[in-house]
């Protein structure tokens, strides 16, 4: 297992992570009538927890994730399983909140803690925690879904990352699992679409992050941007339950060292889930989800390929 390729891995996952939960929140918030909003509000919940319903102000919410690895890919894309006596489980505790400040637009924010167990044979096991980086972002409906006839719901997005976790340099224990950030800021920039079809619910956003520039033992280092694509649908059941599937693709340009580009750095990674929703009472919701990366040759490079949980409690506020 490599030390580097699977604490940068998880550190990107979880910034994308973040910042899609965030940009997502609320994107059917005040609909002309509740009526249109029913499919657009319930589906959205089981896509993203955090996501405002028309009749809310605002939330808060904690989420439970745990992951395992399944292998990693190299930089020719090929997949190979974890090796005899390797393992790596990750598990996340977030607290998020989103609060509506206008009529179109609304702020969000997430604070994650990451903990990591790491193993090899030569090393033995050994677990780490800290805090993860804090993600803030804001949206902006031009449009929402069934606003208008010709229209979809369009949306612009924007987050920053902050690097309050622990980066890889400054890891003390030798596999890194005490590392939990990415250790540079991300600015995101994207753009969502959305649009129901009687019970069903479309969601199509796009995504674009670049990572400022880092220094680290007296060197300077940037990733590569980032762009990241999601399509999602959900549907909604009789009796306030709703279910989605998603799919995220990501890709990454090359890392750069001392402003010199880093030939076959580049990553990319593909993620498939599947979640359930339901509505408990008038302000209080929870979601589950599974989700995986295919651990299939080409859709993955430079990447670790996980598998994994999430568990989501919501309290909203009228």
């Amino acid at each position: 297992m490599s030390r580097r390729v699977s604490t940068l891995s998880s550190s990107v996952l979880g910034a994308v992570r973040a910042t899609f939960a965030a940009w997502t929140i609320g994107a059917t918030l005040l609909l002309p009538r509740i009526a249109l909003g029913q499919a657009c509000c319930a589906g959205a919940s089981a896509i993203t927890p955090g996501r405002l319903a028309l009749h809310e102000q605002g939330l808060l919410g904690g989420q439970l994730r745990a992951a395992w690895m399944l292998g990693s890919f190299n930089r020719a894309a090929r997949f190979a399983g974890s090796p005899p006596g390797t393992s790596e489980w990750d598990f996340e505790q977030d607290l998020f909140g989103s609060l509506r400040f206008a009529r179109r637009a609304q702020l969000s924010l997430l604070v994650p803690v990451l903990e990591s167990r790491r193993r090899t044979p030569s090393t033995g096991a050994e677990f780490g925690a800290g805090l993860g980086d804090l993600n803030l972002s804001a949206r902006y409906d031009f449009t929402w879904a069934r606003e208008y006839r010709a229209l979809p719901g369009i949306a612009a997005l924007l987050g920053v990352t902050f690097p309050t976790g622990r980066p890889q340099e400054s890891a003390h224990l030798a596999l890194g699992s005490d590392a939990t950030g990415l250790g540079a800021v991300q600015l995101s920039a994207g753009l969502a679409l959305e649009r129901t079809f009687g019970d069903w619910l479309v969601d199509v956003s796009g995504l674009v992050a670049k990572r400022l520039n880092r220094r680290s033992n007296g060197v300077d280092s940037e990733l590569g941007t980032q762009f990241t694509g999601i399509v999602a649908v959900g549907y909604s059941f009789p009796g306030e339950l709703a279910a989605a599937l998603v799919g995220t693709y990501s890709f990454e340009g090359n890392a750069s060292v001392a402003g010199s580009e880093v030939a076959d750095t580049a990553k990319r990674q593909l993620r498939l889930a599947g979640a359930i929703g339901a509505t408990l009472t008038d302000t209080v919701r929870m979601q589950g989800s599974l989700f995986v990366d295919p651990p299939l040759a080409g859709v993955g490079r430079n990447s670790i390929a996980s598998s994994g949980l999430t568990l989501t409690l919501i309290r909203s506020f009228l």
